[in-house]
């Protein structure tokens, strides 16, 4: 007969409950997506950078948010900026974490996610989809996103657009730097920009 401490029994226990709370999530997250009424999807994702909040409305990923920014703060200004309607359903990025899974793995270089860009506009977004052509082990310079998006004196708007940029990682504002070579400021710390860059072969 095999015995179990005290401790393993309880360890059991909360595996199970862990299991159940899991399956219940998903059962809601269903029959909210069912029923429309889910407006934003999210989960998080453990990375080499920290754990990262992905959100997603159905036209796309809409947000990626370091821990730094706050998950809490970041959900709620989700559910004020599109809808209350937000909810834990994990699946429903399993394809973008398994993504970033294999951008942090070296395997992908590339994103090829939908993306729903609805919190940048004007200048902002023209920055967000330049942004998008500094090729994986590449850097450009504030000077030359600005130049490139049509406003070559908007050096200090491309600066703050990536700043802003709702989707780090995806859309790789880590890949822009100072003309001195210097790093400058980003979203997840200057510590997750350097690791960005020498995983990419770019510093």
């Amino acid at each position: 007969m095999i015995e179990h401490t005290p401790d393993q029994v309880l360890a059991s226990l909360r595996a199970d409950d862990a299991s159940a709370l899991a399956r219940l999530r998903d059962r809601l997250a269903d029959e909210a997506d069912r029923a429309n009424l889910l407006d934003v999807a999210y989960r998080t994702l453990d990375t080499p950078v920290g754990p990262l909040l992905l959100a997603a409305t159905p036209a796309g990923l809409v947000r990626v948010a370091y821990a730094r920014e706050g998950h809490d703060a970041v959900l709620q200004d989700l559910a004020d900026r599109i809808s209350p309607r937000v909810l834990q359903a994990p699946r429903r990025l399993d394809s973008v974490a398994r993504q970033l899974e294999e951008y942090f793995a070296r395997t992908r270089t590339v994103f090829d996610a939908p993306l729903d860009l609805r919190l940048a506009s004007g200048f902002r977004r023209e920055v967000l989809q330049h942004l998008r052509e500094i090729a994986y082990g590449s850097t450009g310079s504030y000077a030359q996103v600005a130049a490139a998006a049509g406003s070559p004196r908007a050096v200090r708007a491309v600066g703050s657009a990536c700043a802003r940029n709702p989707l780090p990682v995806v859309v790789p504002c880590h890949r822009v730097i100072r003309s001195d070579g210097a790093l400058g400021d980003y979203v997840g710390g200057t510590e997750a920009k350097r690791t960005l860059l020498a995983m990419e072969g770019a510093a």
